[in-house]
C-alpha cells in the first residue's frame, strides 16, 4: 500500500533576510524554523533542508540495512547511523556520507560493510537522491 506524507512551509520575505517555519503535517510532531543564514553557516538553532534530508537518508538507510541483515539470518542488535550532507552555497548539495556503526552478532565486518554498501545503494531515500555522490564508512562496534 503506498503512503503520502505531508510537510509546508511558510516563507516570508527575501531569500538572504527572510525566515520560514516548515511543518511536519503527516506526523504532527513539530514545526521547525529555517533561513538562509541557517542553511549557509551557523545553524543556531534553526534548521534547513540538508539537516532535513540527512534525517530521512540517516533513518532509510539504517531501516533498509536492518532488513537486509535480518533477511540474510543475521538481525542487528543496534544500528548508528550518521549522515552529513554537505551544501556549498552557488553549487547546491555537493554530497552525502553515511556513517554507520553495528552491533550485528554472528557476522564479521567485511559481510556487514558488503550488507551496508547494499542498503546505500537500495534505500529509497538514495534512490531518491541518485544525482548527489554518497559515500560510506560502516564497521561493527
Amino acid at each position: 500500500m503506498a503512503t503520502t506524507r505531508h510537510a509546508h512551509t511558510v516563507w516570508e520575505g527575501d531569500l538572504l533576510k527572510g525566515k520560514g517555519v516548515v511543518s511536519l503535517d503527516s506526523s504532527g510532531i513539530g514545526s521547525y524554523d529555517v533561513s538562509w543564514p541557517a542553511r549557509s553557516e551557523a545553524s543556531n538553532g534553526k534548521t534547513s533542508p540538508e539537516e532535513l534530508i540527512a534525517a530521512a537518508h540517516s533513518s532509510c538507510f539504517s531501516m533498509a540495512l536492518s532488513h537486509g541483515l535480518a533477511g540474510a539470518g543475521n538481525p542487528p542488535t543496534r544500528l548508528e547511523t550518521k549522515a552529513d550532507v554537505t551544501f556549498q552555497p552557488g553549487e547546491g548539495i555537493t554530497g552525502i556520507h553515511l556513517t554507520v556503526e553495528g552491533e550485528v552478532p554472528g557476522i564479521d565486518n567485511d559481510a556487514f560493510v558488503a550488507a551496508a554498501e547494499d542498503a546505500k545503494k537500495n534505500c529509497p531515500v538514495s534512490q531518491a537522491l541518485t544525482g548527489t555522490t554518497i559515500t560510506l564508512s560502516a564497521k561493527l562496534a
